[in-house]
């Protein structure tokens, strides 16, 4: 049963987009993807709790969790196989854990953190919360921005995955993020040599 939260191996550069809600994570991953001309894992979580709040009138509770987590893993296998480049990811289990510890239930379901802190990626992008807060069904935390951002952050520090702070305008965002990629490009293809 767990092996359905575990990264299958690919050959391909994987970075994440990481941090709270409303900080670009979506458009700075669809823009990434166009500039490499890859392709990008959306948030699974956004499309399965739309669904709930359009048939249910309910947003995310605990049991949502493994759900989420396991739609958002299958997502990234499946495209993961579709390049040999970079994968752009809007999230990944460790989003997951911080939003249950955080967010939820003030721990976080032993097979998600297990797979949240094995999985992998060569990067994470660390989003700041200096873009307007956008409103929408499924976000509810405008207030708790900067205690969110914490959050991330320190898992970020506390698990020594590395990353790169974000900020600034989507182009100063998008030219940060594509020097780092470009870098890690480089330092696959050197290796591969």
């Amino acid at each position: 049963m767990e092996e359905k939260f575990r990264q299958q191996p690919s050959n391909c550069i994987k970075v994440v987009l990481f941090g709270p809600e409303s900080t670009g994570k979506t458009t700075l991953s669809r823009q990434l993807a166009r500039h490499y001309h890859s392709v990008w894992v959306p948030e699974y979580a956004r499309e399965y709790l739309q669904d709930k709040w359009n048939n249910e009138r309910k947003t995310c509770e605990p049991q949502d969790l493994l759900p989420i987590a396991e739609g958002q893993i299958r997502l990234e296998n499946k495209l993961a196989k579709k390049t040999d480049t970079v994968l752009i990811c809007d999230t990944d289990l460790l989003e997951t854990k911080v939003y249950s510890e955080v967010y939820y239930i003030g721990s976080c379901d032993p097979i998600l953190e297990k797979y949240a802190l094995e999985n992998t990626y060569d990067l994470y992008f660390l989003t700041y919360i200096d873009t307007p807060w956008e409103a929408d069904d499924l976000r509810d935390k405008p207030n708790a921005r900067e205690a969110m951002f914490q959050a991330f952050q320190n898992e970020l520090i506390k698990c020594k995955k590395p990353y790169v702070l974000l900020k600034g305008s989507k182009a100063e965002r998008l030219d940060t993020a594509v020097k780092h990629i470009d870098e890690l490009l480089k330092e696959k293809h050197h290796v591969s040599r």
